[in-house]
């Protein structure tokens, strides 16, 4: 069944991607938390309904960032009760340089398929960014 497969997949690209950032400072979850704030300020509800867990779990993450300096919390403008998160220009960077290791990772890993094995993952791309839009 396709999506009993595609489920395998998925797990193991996730578990390949934790293993290829382990030496990295941050955690895969981490980068992901990080990319959500790449646009800006967030409030941390909406964080925690992006990522699927509960707003206690994404507190703890954030608090973890915000130790470490990647993440600064703050208040809404429109809501004082309301607590928000967003990078710092050390999480920005950061950011940015584990995306580039996972790429650099990615890219290596690519380059052990040849031509049509990499076309085939290129041409289902719009379908993925289809399947996954929204979600």
């Amino acid at each position: 069944m396709l999506a009993e497969r595609f489920n395998r997949q998925i797990r193991d690209i996730v578990l390949m991607l934790r293993r290829a950032s382990a030496a990295q400072s941050i955690t895969t979850q981490q980068m992901f938390v990080m990319g959500s704030l790449e646009g800006g300020s967030r409030r941390m509800s909406d964080l925690a309904a992006e990522h699927g867990v509960r707003l206690p779990t994404m507190t703890r993450q954030i608090g973890r960032l915000a130790r470490d300096g990647l993440v600064k919390r703050g208040r809404d403008s429109e809501d004082a009760r309301v607590v928000t998160a967003e990078l710092t220009d050390v999480g920005r960077i950061r950011l940015l340089r584990g995306r580039e290791q996972r790429i650099t990772f990615l890219a290596g890993r690519m380059a052990l398929l040849n031509d049509a094995e990499r076309a085939s993952i290129e041409a289902a791309l719009p379908a993925l960014e289809k399947l996954f839009a929204d979600s």
